[in-house]
Formats: C-alpha cells, structure tokens, sequence
C-alpha cells in the first residue's frame, strides 16, 4: 500500500439532496424491495419518512443505496443522531459530544497498522479508502443504556480494508484506538475512562459482512461527534464496541484490553452482544427506548429487544456453543 491522495468527488457523482431524502419512498415503489431488505429481522411495518431536516454541515457523499442488509425501520431523525449520543472524550452529557466538538480537526487523518500483519505502518485515511465503493446501509444502532436508534450510514465492509493489510494465520482478535488529543477533546481531562480509548473484536467479527467501517451518516460526512472521519459501526453489538475517530488497527493473538471491560468488566463483557436475556447489573436490557420518527421523547416507543439486536440470523453462528451469559 502506497501513500496517495484520491481525487474529490465530481459534481457529478454527488447524489442530489432531494433524491436522498426521498430514497425510502422510491425503495418502497421498487418491486425488489423486498428481496433486497429480506433477512433482517424487522419487526414492524415502514412507516413515512419525517419532515425534510436541515442539512448536516459535512461534504455530501454519493454512496450506493438499499443494501440488502438495511433496515426498513423508521429513522431516526438526523438532529437527534447527532445532538443525543455518547463520545466522553467531548464530555458525558448527551449533549456535549455536539456542543464541545467544534475544535475538533478531523483532516488531515491517518490510521496506524501494526501487529500480526503483513503490510504495517501509517496511512493516510484516502489510502486506505481507496479502491472501495462507499454503501448506504441503514442498521439498527441499541445502547447498553436501553435505548435505540436508525441510523443510514455510508462507508465500507470493514473485511475488505483489513484483507489488504494481510493478517497472519495467528492473529485472533483486531485492536482498533480512538485519537487522543486534549487540547481539542475536553472530556479527555476528566478520569471516567483510562484513556485514549480503545476496543475489539474477534477477526470473525471484524471479518463479519455486517461490520463496517463508516465515514458518514444521512448521505453526509460524519460530524465530529458521531467519530469524524472514521469510525466502526458493529450493529449487533452495543453501541459502546462500535468505536470512534480510529487512530490504530492492531492484529494480535490475544484478546485485546478494551476500555468499558477494563473499568467493569462483571458489567461490560468483551463480547457486548445485544442479549434481551442477560440484564445489565443496574437495568433491565428486555425492552429499549426507539428514538426515531418525527420527534424526541424521554420515554420514547418502547420496543421488545430483539437477540443481537435483530441481526440473529446473520451473526449467531458466530457463537455456536458458547454460553453467551458468561461470555457477555
């Protein structure tokens, strides 16, 4: 892998924005809809799309849509995917990640390999990008605090980056760090977390066709609050596994730290499946709170959590034979 920058975008390939906010109509008109949404797990009927929202401030993306591992749920609206979530490097409050992120700079970008691999060392973030077509998919997002989001977001089979960097027959697990930079992440002076943050999957699951790596959200580049310019999005998985504004990629043989198993491993496992029957040591995980459709609520629609939020059938074999309470 060589250092290079890509081209931008032409004009030409940018999907224009009244398209976008109407592409779940047109998905519903196409009589292949169904064939291509099937095998998701959805538990309830498509409901109309909200109200046309402001446009979100990043560079538009063209990204190909109606992956057939999307959702047809309602979505959540854009305002509140990006003003209520958590990302402590800016701070705890829901509303701080949007509030205390405009110094963050998330260009220019590059993410460190290393580990068992064969290709290692520091790439620009348009080099490891290149060569793949960006995706819309819509997955569903469940917190371990019990509650839940839609979310379209646009990047790239996490499988297919990873490949390239050619893992040895050894390595067992993937290690990915979050960029650490306190002048610039406030939340960094405050000891909730042993700092800079950090996660991992097992290489099946990063290998997993799910799991991939974003770089935008509702046809857009992702804000500095939702993890610019890189991040995870694990969708059977917790919300805390999917891991923001990556700065390393390690391979290793041995299960990684990670930071929310080091500070409470009996209340954060490794594993972080989605799991309605294994309740969180201070709250039920049986039902969620939805927060999506044409407005915010605290009480929100409560949902039935479904097993590996809803995406059993892709990833349950995964853990064929494991006792999945222990292993949480």
């Amino acid at each position: 892998m060589r250092r290079r920058t890509d081209p931008r975008i032409k004009p030409s390939e940018i999907t224009p924005e009244s398209v976008y906010l109407r592409r779940r109509e047109l998905l519903k008109g196409l009589a292949f809809a169904p064939a291509l949404l099937a095998g998701c797990g959805d538990t309830q009927d498509p409901q109309p799309a909200a109200a046309v929202e402001p446009e979100l401030p990043g560079k538009r993306l063209a990204a190909r849509p109606g992956s057939a591992f999307s959702t047809t749920e309602t979505l959540t609206r854009a305002t509140d995917a990006t003003r209520y979530n958590n990302y402590y490097e800016f701070g705890t409050d829901k509303a701080d990640p949007a509030r205390n992120s405009s110094r963050f700079r998330p260009q220019p970008w590059s993410v460190t390999v290393g580990g068992k691999a064969a290709v290692t060392g520091t790439f620009d973030l348009e080099d490891i990008l290149k060569g793949h077509a960006l995706e819309e998919r819509i997955y569903r997002l469940r917190c371990v605090e019990a509650w839940s989001m839609v979310i379209p977001w646009i990047g790239i089979p996490l499988a297919a980056v990873l490949k390239r960097f050619e893992p040895a027959a050894d390595a067992r697990y993937v290690a990915f760090t979050t960029v650490a930079r306190p002048a610039e992440m406030p939340g960094l002076g405050y000891p909730v977390l042993d700092w800079p943050y950090r996660e991992g999957l097992r290489i099946d699951e990063a290998m997993h066709p799910l799991t991939l790596l974003a770089v935008g959200l509702y046809g857009h580049e992702l804000p500095a609050q939702n993890g610019a310019p890189l991040r995870l999005v694990v969708p059977w998985k917790y919300g805390y596994k999917s891991i923001k504004s990556i700065v390393r990629i390690d391979f290793t043989e041995e299960q990684p730290p990670t930071s929310w198993n080091q500070s409470a491993p009996d209340e954060y496992g490794f594993y972080s499946n989605v799991n309605p029957a294994v309740s969180h040591p201070r709250w039920s995980q049986a039902t969620e709170r939805r927060i999506a459709g044409g407005g915010f609520s605290l009480t929100g629609n409560r949902l039935q959590t479904l097993p590996f939020n809803g995406y059993a059938e892709q990833v349950a074999s995964l853990y064929a034979g494991m006792d999945l309470v222990r292993n949480h």
